[in-house]
């Protein structure tokens, strides 16, 4: 579930407890009926408070593992990129060398050459 369902339920517990207290106090009863009602749903609020809590927190947990998840895959993904990015840098660096390698001999040897026909 995501995050949106946590508050769902949430809602859903506290709409819930307001409707029921409304319900209640719009009834048709005496007032010592009402004051009984009210009573008993005051006695319930602890444990709608519990179940609330409870929820919110195994959202929040749910959420947490989520998002380590997604971090770590995020993290594997960068050092994957990382590495290729490195082997190519790598790559480009042997290839620059052997180019640079294989022109400073050839003017090494045209240099050679120019000096046998001046002598």
């Amino acid at each position: 579930m995501s995050n949106g369902a946590g508050k769902f339920f949430g809602g859903l517990i506290v709409g819930t407890a307001i409707g029921a207290v409304a319900g209640v106090l719009f009834a048709p009863r005496s007032g010592k009926e009402t004051r009984q009602v009210l009573k008993r749903s005051a006695q319930d609020l602890p444990q709608i408070a519990e179940e609330l809590g409870s929820n919110v927190q195994y959202q929040a947990d749910r959420f947490t593992e989520q998002a380590q998840r997604t971090i770590d895959e995020t993290l594997v993904r960068l050092q994957e990129a990382i590495a290729i990015g490195q082997e190519a840098s790598r790559k480009l660096q042997d290839e620059l060398a052997i180019s640079i390698g294989g022109s400073s001999n050839s003017s090494i040897s045209e240099g050679d050459h120019a000096n046998e026909d001046e002598e």
